[in-house]
Order: C-alpha cells, then structure tokens, then sequence
C-alpha cells in the first residue's frame, strides 16, 4: 500500500503499489520465497554486525579515521563499511571488533526467524536448527584448531 495526501483536501488516500502486489505474487513461488527470506537474513545479519561495531566506535569517542589507525587500513574503507554502500567481508568485521575491544559471536535464529526458512528448506535445515536452539546458549567463535587452512 502507498499512502499519499491530495492536494487541497488534507485527504489521506491508499493506492495499491505495483511493486507490492508484484512481490507478494512472487512470494507464491517456493524458491523466490526461500532466496527472499535469505537474503533478507543476510542483510539484517550484516547491518546488526555493522551498527553494533559503529555504536560501540562512537562509545569511545573515536573517529572512523582513528578506527581506521587502529586496524592499518586506509579511512575511505571504513567509511565505507559504514555506509550503505559497505560490504564487508567477516575478516574486516573480525579486525574492527577486536580493536573495539569486541568479538563477533553467532547465535540461532529466532524461532519466528527459524520458522519462516523453515516451510522452503530441507528437512536437515529443520533438525540441525531445532538440535542448535535446544542448546540455549548461543555458539560463539572458539573454534580454533578445528578449521583447515
């Protein structure tokens, strides 16, 4: 839905937007469905990861060209990793928390979240998920040693 005011009146009038009605069409197909709700996940992963690294550089009072001294890396990257344009591979993340003095941590998906991928996903996604969340405890990255270089 589009709402605008008309001219004159003060009248507030809901038109039906094209690019709704064609996403919610779409929507109907499983896999678009499924590449949507990824997607989506993805976004809202990074821009959580990238404000929480921004809120917590703001905290110390620093720059983004002090953030950028700190990790040995040119000022137009971090500015740019701040920007809606950024997108930032996990090693960056990884370097500017850890001169934050924070560490980047995973943790399951929330039920509503889970639920959502889990009506377009193989039935594996649905077990690993339910056996993660039953754990309660969110997994974090200690895992040193057990990836191959």
């Amino acid at each position: 839905m589009l709402r605008s005011w008309q001219k004159g009146g003060g009248v507030l009038v809901e038109r039906r937007s094209a690019f709704w009605d064609d996403l919610a069409h779409e929507l109907e197909d499983r896999e678009f469905r499924r590449e949507f709700v990824l997607e989506s996940l993805r976004i809202q992963t990074i821009d959580r990861i990238v404000n929480a690294l921004d809120d917590a550089r703001g905290e110390l009072g620093w720059s983004k060209a002090q953030l950028a001294r700190a990790i040995n890396t040119e000022p137009a990257t971090v500015r740019r990793l701040f920007s809606a344009k950024g997108n930032p591979t996990l090693s960056t993340l990884a370097e500017i928390a850890g001169a934050l003095g924070l560490r980047i941590s995973v943790e399951p998906l929330s039920k509503v979240e889970a639920d959502a991928l889990a009506k377009d996903m193989p039935a594996e996604f649905t077990a690993v998920h339910d056996r993660i969340r039953a754990s309660s405890k969110p997994v974090t990255g200690h895992a040193e040693g057990r990836r191959k270089r």
